[in-house]
């Protein structure tokens, strides 16, 4: 099925170094719900002891208040990656009291949308914004669906890994462009397997029944508390998840055949008026609703499970980021909280995922044919809600072939790159690695959505109560791990460093918000 992967490797490696391939740098953003200790949303503050959600880099705020993003920042090394999250989430337990961080993806104990408090992000223009933007999503997609977690990969090749592939290629290109044209590649063809990672990873296979409230649902009843999906994998990658409504209604999808496109496809989203987010008022007897009722507030709106990303510069547009600089690193998000690990994520996954990224890279990757967007959405979809069945099917550029077989053929194709990865590490984790997820294609038992639902059935366990004895565990796993007294200590000196910078970014502010706003947007 994937003929030309090991071709296409053996001539990189026969032209440079194996060893670039291993230098590729790896980052995680966690999000994570802090919950009271009955298992409800905290309606505490962000904690002024972990700094300013606003400049803190490695501990700020998702949606809401009480839904925690922890962010390492980018490194080659893998146990370095485990370590700063390790610690980051300790950090955080040591000024928690008697609070939680939630386990799994998917929340419980929801009362309603007001239950859910909007992240704030103090005085200044940027932090109006941001919060602003948090109000529009209420407003367009209600509250609830918005603290629902999840885990971001981010993966980059390093400088020198481009050089000498550019220098393979013989590409005429400024170096830039032909590393913007690779990773958009890389997104196509990652979009074509993106169904791998809810089976393989999916850890959401049920819900709690407040999470839906009086909504109708075709999921079926665990018991008197929970819904799921017998044969599910991830149902926040499904359709109680965030979607796009509005953008496919619209006839919205952002163009992945090059970054131009991408940028252009986004830009129109930003720029077009939708009739019903315009019935919801931009600024309403002097508060701001949303900031602007057009397809898209922002960029970051337009879910996706993977994007192209670029390090902004003070409140540049993520879009003019790209256009100016290109593209620095791949986010995938597709990724649910991994319940049976105290990170949320374990270095199986990692691997496999680094993996995946170098096999994206090196496989041919043409535009998205007509339909095949929709294809990849469907293949998604049904994976979410049915990747477990036995003998399930997806399309494959107009076919039907088996998920079976489909991800035995992209683990094959993995061989090679585990074989070349694993040459300077004792132990050979990346084969390992790979095996497991080999084992996990040929028997849906061992997933980590099968799992769950047997642990709830083998302990006659509702969801809330499964997911409320995994966070007590992973509690107890950060409260009596050895303290790293020099990492707490950089924490400490991060987060009053953090605070100091959000006032002077307040004291600073020249210009009022509605000028700020329209400054940001003419942005081009």
């Amino acid at each position: 099925m994937y003929p030309t992967i090991e071709k296409n490797l053996a001539r990189f490696i026969a032209s440079a170094s194996a060893e670039l391939l291993n230098n590729g740098s790896i980052g995680v953003e966690k999000e994570c719900l802090r919950v009271n200790e009955k298992g409800s949303i905290s309606q505490k503050p962000h904690p002024m002891v972990l700094g300013s959600a606003l400049t803190n880099p490695y501990i700020t705020t998702d949606y809401s208040e009480a839904l925690l993003e922890l962010i390492t920042p980018p490194v080659g090394e893998m146990q370095a990656v485990f370590k700063f999250l390790c610690d980051t989430q300790q950090y955080v337990y040591r000024h928690l009291g008697d609070e939680l961080l939630w386990s799994t993806s998917m929340p419980c104990v929801v009362a309603g949308e007001s239950s859910i408090p909007l992240a704030r992000y103090g005085s200044s223009n940027a932090g109006q914004m941001k919060n602003i933007y948090r109000r529009g999503l209420g407003y367009r997609y209600g509250r609830v669906m918005q603290v629902i977690a999840g885990v971001h990969f981010n993966y980059s090749f390093s400088d020198a890994f481009w050089q000498a592939l550019h220098r393979l290629e013989g590409d005429n290109q400024p170096l830039q462009n032909f590393i913007s044209e690779r990773y958009m590649g890389l997104i196509r063809s990652l979009q074509r397997v993106g169904w791998l990672i809810p089976y393989l990873f999916g850890a959401s296979p049920a819900i709690c029944k407040s999470f839906l409230g009086t909504e109708p649902t075709e999921l079926e009843s665990f018991d008197e508390f929970s819904y799921y999906g017998p044969y599910a994998t991830s149902l926040r990658m499904g359709d109680i998840g965030y979607q796009n409504n509005k953008e496919s209604e619209s006839g919205i999808k952002a163009c992945y055949d090059s970054l131009d496109a991408y940028v252009e496809s986004l830009n129109c989203a930003i720029d077009t008026p939708c009739p019903d987010y315009e019935k919801i008022g931009v600024k309403v007897d002097g508060e701001y609703r949303q900031l602007n009722a057009n397809i898209l507030q922002i960029e970051n709106e337009y879910y996706s499970t993977v994007r192209p990303k670029q390090i902004l510069k003070g409140n540049e547009k993520p879009t003019v980021a790209l256009k100016r600089r290109g593209v620095r690193y791949v986010e995938l998000r597709s990724l649910d909280v991994n319940a049976f690990d105290p990170l949320g994520i374990n270095a199986e996954q990692l691997r496999f995922l680094e993996m995946l990224m170098i096999f994206c890279l090196f496989e041919e990757s043409p535009s998205l044919a007509a339909g095949e967007a929709q294809e990849i959405d469907a293949n998604e979809m049904t994976v979410a809600h049915r990747g477990r069945e036995p003998g399930l099917t997806l399309n494959r550029c107009g076919e039907s072939v088996s998920l079976k077989q489909w991800a035995g053929a992209v683990c094959d194709a993995l061989l090679p790159i585990s074989e070349l990865l694993d040459r300077d590490e004792g132990g050979r984790p990346y084969s390992a690695a790979l095996a497991e997820q080999v084992e996990a294609v040929a028997d849906p038992e061992k997933t980590p959505s099968a799992r769950m639902l047997n642990e709830m059935r083998d302990n006659g366990e509702a969801f809330f109560h499964f997911a409320n004895r995994m966070s007590q565990q992973h509690r107890r796993y950060f409260m009596e791990r050895a303290v790293d007294d020099v990492q707490m200590a950089l924490f400490d000196e991060q987060a009053k460093q953090s605070l100091r910078h959000q006032r002077e970014i307040e004291e600073s502010d020249g210009e009022d918000f509605d000028a700020f706003l329209a400054d940001y947007f003419a942005q081009r």
